[in-house]
């Protein structure tokens, strides 16, 4: 019930905030609206207020919204009322029309991240943990315990924000940045080779590729949680079971028993634990699963919550009004421009089209962030609305960027587009949609038929 409530509640909102600014610019264009529409499909509340030419409609399908204005494209228009149709407005005022939802959509991001910058976001600190021999941040010459203090002149507050400079890093197709860090009061420049890190790297964990770790605390190996129907909980581990040793090695903390797991996959474990004053022993093989191209053992366990262990390795990052509006819109311009890479990369192949997800997924990570907490939510749905705004405007036939397109053509040629041409527009509109409707859901359901 949390992940549908908090799905609807994320549609609505983005929706309602995407349709508004259609509706806001029309009026002021003096553009009569008819309908305003949360949702499709059969109508299931209607509403007229006094002295208001709109009809304001609640519509059973959940999935968009739409603002209906008057046009004599869609049917009759009174001589009376010509100056009011949209398709009777200059060309310009058409296109600022169109623009608007998208346009609301990132200011409503913009606000999100606003929030959430003043009240504070937390994350681990950007502290290197282990750093594995042979690796790019190795070869750099980079130690544990080292505080990452900028990436190419970006300031790095927290291990989030390093993730993302170096992404976009990788996006703009840089082999080399320059990491600035800080161990012992001493300033350190690294220049850390990413030349090794493809698109499809980034789809995944490619930190771990450059040899990136954060800083861990040391937790002790006491079971907190089990997957329903993880192998750990089948062969008969359960919540609170202290682990001692592992095939007969004494095992001292939590990371040392996830490396020995991601290690043998489908080998066979012998796990000696204590539950209560007993003393068990189990055979655990773990499930084998790949992960950014490379196969590793999981068994569906979690350690015990330390929350004072933990808080010495979580950070807040929190801005003054000015500062974090500054952040806001550099966050949502960057989001923006990223998204916008990823999709022209896998219209051309470089990124897998498994990364499309439907409204199965992306009500799953609702129900996730929600049961997170506000915080989260609120940075999931600024996430959803540059997304929704980003796809809105590709100049896809059908969407508010297609439109755009027609509108800028008639600009350019003096004339309106053809009938036939926007008829030929629709089909392939639909043709396309209809394709990336197809996969998003086939990629929701093979994601949850493989958990």
């Amino acid at each position: 019930m949390m992940t549908l409530f908090a799905f609807v509640v994320a549609v609505v909102l983005l929706v309602m905030f995407h349709e508004y600014g259609h509706y806001w610019v029309a009026r002021r264009c003096g553009v009569k609206v008819l309908v305003f529409s949360l949702g499709f499909g059969k109508v299931i509340y209607r509403k007229r207020f006094a002295n208001s030419d709109t009809e304001w409609v609640i519509s059973a399908i959940p999935l968009g919204g739409y603002v209906k204005m008057l046009d004599e494209r869609e049917g009759e228009v009174a001589p009376e009322e010509l100056h009011r149709a949209f398709n009777r407005k200059p060309v310009l005022q058409r296109m600022a029309i169109v623009v608007a939802g998208p346009i609301a959509n990132f200011i409503l991001a913009i606000l999100l991240y606003w929030v959430l910058f003043m009240h504070g976001i937390e994350g681990l600190k950007p502290v290197l943990g282990n750093v594995p021999q042979g690796t790019p941040a190795a070869l750099a010459e980079m130690h544990k315990g080292e505080r990452i203090l900028s990436v190419n002149g970006t300031v790095i507050p927290s291990w989030q924000e390093l993730r993302w400079a170096l992404m976009t890093e990788a996006l703009k197709s840089n082999r080399e940045v320059d990491v600035e860090a800080s161990l012992d009061n001493a300033i350190l420049h690294h220049q850390l080779d990413m030349s090794g890190i493809s698109i499809k790297d980034l789809e995944g964990d490619f930190l771990e590729k450059l040899g990136l770790h954060s800083e861990q605390p040391s937790i002790s190996p006491v079971i907190g949680m089990l997957t329903e129907k993880g192998v750990a909980r089948q062969a008969g581990l359960r919540e609170g079971d202290l682990i001692l040793s592992a095939n007969g090695v004494p095992v001292h903390d939590w990371e040392q028993m996830v490396e020995l797991v991601r290690a043998s996959p489908k080998r066979s474990i012998r796990m000696d634990v204590r539950r209560g004053q007993q003393t068990l022993s189990f055979d655990v093989i773990p499930e084998a699963i790949v992960e950014s191209g490379k196969t590793i053992g999981r068994i569906g366990a979690a350690p015990k919550f330390d929350e004072k262990a933990w808080q010495e390795v979580v950070t807040t990052v929190s801005y003054g009004p000015l500062d974090a509006m500054r952040q806001s819109f550099s966050k949502t311009w960057e989001t923006s421009v990223i998204s916008l890479k990823m999709l022209g990369k896998m219209v051309v192949g470089e990124v897998s089209v498994k990364n499309l997800s439907g409204p199965v997924t992306i009500a799953d990570y609702a129900g996730q962030s929600a049961h997170m907490g506000v915080i989260a939510y609120l940075g999931f749905l600024a996430l959803i609305s540059i997304s929704l705004g980003v796809l809105n405007l590709l100049p896809v036939p059908l969407l508010d960027g297609g439109h755009l397109l027609y509108y800028v053509a008639e600009s350019v040629k003096g004339s309106p587009v053809s009938e036939r041409a926007w008829e030929n527009g629709q089909k392939i509109g639909i043709a396309l949609l209809g394709t990336l409707m197809v996969l998003a859901f086939y990629n929701d359901i093979n994601r949850l038929i493989s958990g």
